[in-house]
């Protein structure tokens, strides 16, 4: 099975309907076993085991919402440490309005998570305009869900955005399945000591 991790969070539920549909994307796709967890609920074993990890976010001020990165900090941190994420496929899909019609700092937001995987060693699968839905929903490194008008009304997402939504997990999903049980990527540099990971990993309050 090729295992895909789905970790989002949601205020209003437009950001859990886009992880749904990127859900369903992924499970379109032969083989696959699918897991949606909203952040305070996904662990270090979600992410150990793995083959590819989406992350779905509302945009906050320019950037992912706390509870996102309070994930990354509790448990991507700790397995960047260990070098557990290396080769995995990564992945990220924003949510947000925002006054005018520049999208609300969805790039930047966008950008600050795939800093976050790419420092894992993760493969990243990005958004190509070929993409059904890119129309609506395209930014290049995933899929933006325009939840609010120029005015910050909320009008929700549509089918188009979550078409989009859909296709990008299906992408991700059929990349990790080609990459499983291929280790491609280079290894040998030396990792932190085990007493500075023991530290790092105190610090985390996801698995109190």
């Amino acid at each position: 099975m090729t295992k895909v991790l789905i970790v989002y969070t949601t205020s209003n539920g437009n950001t859990r309907r886009m992880a749904e549909a990127v859900a369903n994307g992924a499970k379109s796709v032969e083989g696959s076993e699918v897991t949606l967890k909203e952040a305070h609920e996904a662990t270090l074993d979600d992410v150990r085991t793995c083959n590819a990890l989406i992350i779905g976010s509302p945009v906050r001020h320019r950037s992912a919402d706390s509870r996102i990165k309070k994930f990354i900090e509790d448990v991507c941190e700790i397995l960047w440490l260990s070098d557990e994420m290396v080769g995995k496929v990564g992945g990220v899909f924003t949510v947000g309005g925002g006054y005018g019609d520049c999208g609300a700092g969805c790039e930047l937001a966008q950008l600050g998570l795939l800093g976050a995987l790419a420092a894992s060693g993760m493969i990243l699968v990005t958004l190509p305009k070929t993409t059904p839905g890119f129309q609506v929903a395209g930014m290049h490194w995933g899929p933006h869900g325009r939840s609010g008008g120029s005015s910050m009304e909320p009008v929700g997402i549509n089918s188009e955005i979550m078409q989009a939504g859909w296709h990008h997990g299906a992408n991700v999903c059929r990349i990790a399945a080609m990459l499983k049980g291929h280790d491609l990527l280079a290894r040998g540099n030396i990792a932190p000591s085990a007493d500075l990971i023991a530290m790092f990993a105190g610090m985390s309050s996801t698995e109190k």
